[in-house]
């Protein structure tokens, strides 16, 4: 498969093909038959509508077609547009994308309208019209958890692969979605958790597993590893906490990762204890029920976490670094909850 094609498939190893014989170059040059110069210097002169040699004026073809854009406007008081083309091709849909639309302006009456619906219903395409609405759900579903456009657009080209390729017969559409958006934000580096991508989509963890684990077999992509350090920014953002709070968050996150005092953990509760100890420990604590409405995990998981990081809390913070920062006067370990 050719690297232009978004989400190639896997395909086996091809080996090694015997060389071609040789083949006569069937591309055809155009080249002055007074001068022979190559590259041939040939100038399109538009305005009469001639094809001239650039270097002895020798004229090869006349009445050729004027291919740039046309700044005239034929338009009835209508817009101020003078292109008479239509919008650019939607990569993410098939066809040639050239249909005649009837414009629903006709002063009130209404007959365009009507005409409008009925020409639409007569010229979709059903597996097109399935598309865009797919395509319609998907960025509904990127907007409300704020994911970026690039998110958006990367999980629509996914999901075109799958419905042209038909990788995943049988799953619900539903399903195969939740994957797209799931894979997508791997491939960014969004960090969004399995269960964040069930709330938003409805659709059970084990679906979405199962629909996952299949274009990872399937498509050639190139998911990363969601980190604990990817998590933190959100959850202290939904609890409210400052930016120096979620600075030594993230320098406690990586001091146990170097130290592998929670080797074993999954970065959602990693991420969920190294706040709880840093917001007590900065004086703005946060009760393990709220951390664990945000994160998603059991109030017992971040206690189990917090206490592996309460037993090694001198190896892994610096306290007289912390209290050299700004909004670090007089912080200390006594203000640390007692697990």
């Amino acid at each position: 498969m050719t690297a232009n094609i978004p989400f190639p498939l896997r395909e086996p190893q091809q080996k090694e093909q015997t060389p071609q014989a040789f083949q006569p170059n069937l591309n055809v040059v155009l080249v002055c038959p007074d001068c022979r110069v190559t590259p041939p210097h040939i100038v399109e002169e538009f305005a009469s509508g001639d094809l001239v040699c650039g270097d002895c004026g020798l004229v090869l073809g006349d009445r050729i077609i004027d291919t740039r854009s046309e700044w005239r406007t034929f338009a009835n008081d209508e817009g101020d547009d003078p292109s008479r083309v239509g919008a650019a091709a939607d990569p993410l849909l098939d066809g040639n994308q050239l249909d005649t639309v009837i414009s629903r302006r006709d002063g009130g009456t209404g007959a365009a309208k009507d005409l409008n619906k009925v020409h639409g219903r007569a010229t979709a395409v059903k597996g097109e019209r399935n598309l865009v609405q797919a395509y319609k759900e998907i960025s509904a579903m990127c907007d409300s958890i704020s994911l970026s456009k690039i998110v958006s657009d990367t999980a629509k080209q996914l999901y075109k692969r799958v419905e042209d390729e038909k990788l995943l017969r049988g799953k619900s559409s539903d399903a195969i979605i939740a994957a797209c958006i799931f894979i997508a934000c791997r491939q960014e580096k969004v960090g969004r958790t399995f269960r964040e991508i069930c709330a938003l989509t409805r659709v059970p963890k084990k679906e979405i597993g199962r629909c996952y684990k299949s274009l990872q077999n399937k498509l050639l992509t190139n998911p990363t590893i969601m980190h604990s350090e990817d998590l933190m920014s959100r959850f202290c953002s939904n609890l409210q906490l400052p930016n120096y709070v979620q600075k030594a968050g993230m320098d406690l996150v990586k001091r146990a990762k170097e130290l592998g005092t929670l080797a074993g953990k999954s970065p959602i509760s990693v991420a969920a204890a190294c706040i709880y100890l840093v917001s007590y420990l900065f004086r703005t604590p946060k009760s393990t029920r709220d951390i664990a409405n945000v994160a998603g995990v059991s109030e017992v998981t971040i206690k189990s976490a917090y206490k592996s990081l309460y037993n090694e809390r001198t190896k892994l913070i610096d306290i007289e670094a912390l209290r050299a920062r700004p909004h670090g006067e007089n912080l200390s370990f006594e203000d640390l909850a007692i697990p």
